[in-house]
Formats: structure tokens, C-alpha cells, sequence
């Protein structure tokens, strides 16, 4: 299995990238997420991968963190997903973006994606709804605290609200960490309404 691979970057075409790894050319699939921060060609890049071998061929799938493999291969696993579809997840949203979506249960956030209908996100969320969580123990629901502190809670309260996850971030900030929730998701709201 190719875990890893280090090396020059030679070829940039969305979705799809050329690495040059001491004269082997290696064809990677990335997310966008990963291609807008690959560095200009010619440069040293490193990618944690993932090789997919199916009966028409291996297929290597490259990501910038590995967080973000660790979610493909979570999407991987449900019915009905395959290495495409995965990808233009990654692509569409972040992993903490779609841990929020995940945790709030928003389908919407998710048939925004091209190629992602609506009993395609209710599968996703249906799915992901234990198991993000198990893969990226350190990624919670919007890059907040856990739900089940009172500070996870008033963060979900001000994403479903409608603020984003910067803004909902930089309130909590400011919040006494021993805070009630209901407390906070006022002081929360006076904070923002300043801003």
C-alpha cells in the first residue's frame, strides 16, 4: 500500500495532479481542498494517499492532511459511495465543515455539493453521524468543543442561527469558560450583534 508520497510537482490538472518521485511519475486524485494548496509546479509537495484497486485498474487518491484521509475512507465505507463521490465531498465543504453539517444534521449544507441529492445526504448523515467522530478525535463538530459541553452547545445554537463558524468561534472566545447555556447564547448574541 502507498501510504505517502514526497516529491516534485509536475502537472496541475483539477482534479487531478503528477508527481514526480525520483523519476517515477505518479497520477494522483486530489480535492480541491488539497489543489488550492498545493504549491506552484516544480516545488516539493508531500501527500498521505490512498490507493484504490478495483478490476479496471489502481487508482491513487492524494490528501494535504491526514484528517481529510481519514474521512475519505469513512466515505469510502457507505453503501452507494464511491471514490468520486468522496472527493467531491472533500471538495464541496471541509472535514470540519461537514463534521458540523454531521452533527446538526443538515442535509441542506450537503446537496449543495454537485452530485449529492437529498436521500444521498440523509444516507451520508445517517452514516457519518457516530462514526466522524470515532475517525477524528479531534475534530468536533465545527471545530467547537463537544456537544456535550455547555460551550459546544451554545456553538451549535449560533451555527443554526446562521452564524458561521468564524464568527460563532471568536464569541466563544470572549464567554466565561464556566458559562450556562443558555447565559451564553445570549452574551453570545449581544457579542455578535456588536460586531
Amino acid at each position: 500500500m502507498i501510504g505517502r508520497l514526497s516529491g516534485l510537482l509536475l502537472e496541475k490538472n483539477p482534479p487531478q495532479i503528477l508527481l514526480d518521485v525520483n523519476g517515477i511519475g505518479y497520477e494522483l486524485e486530489v480535492p480541491m481542498s488539497t489543489f488550492y494548496n498545493l504549491p506552484n509546479l516544480g516545488e516539493r509537495v508531500t501527500l498521505v494517499t490512498h490507493l484504490a484497486v478495483r478490476e479496471d485498474g489502481h487508482f491513487l487518491y492524494g490528501f494535504g492532511a491526514e484528517e481529510e484521509r481519514a474521512t475519505f475512507r469513512q466515505l469510502l465505507k457507505i453503501s452507494g459511495i464511491g471514490a468520486r463521490t468522496a472527493l467531491a465531498v472533500l471538495s464541496g465543504m471541509s472535514v470540519s465543515d461537514l463534521a458540523s453539517a454531521v452533527a446538526l444534521q443538515e442535509t441542506g449544507r450537503l446537496v449543495k455539493i454537485p452530485g449529492i441529492g437529498k436521500k444521498t445526504a440523509e444516507r451520508l448523515l445517517l452514516e457519518l453521524k457516530d462514526k466522524l467522530a470515532k475517525t477524528l478525535p479531534g475534530v468536533s463538530a465545527a471545530g467547537l468543543s463537544s456537544p456535550a459541553s455547555a460551550q459546544g452547545d451554545i456553538g451549535h445554537a449560533l451555527l443554526a442561527l446562521g452564524y458561521n463558524e468564524k464568527e460563532a468561534a471568536a464569541a466563544l472566545k470572549q464567554l466565561p469558560a464556566d458559562i450556562g447555556v443558555s447565559d451564553g447564547i445570549r452574551a453570545a448574541l449581544k457579542l455578535l450583534s456588536k460586531a
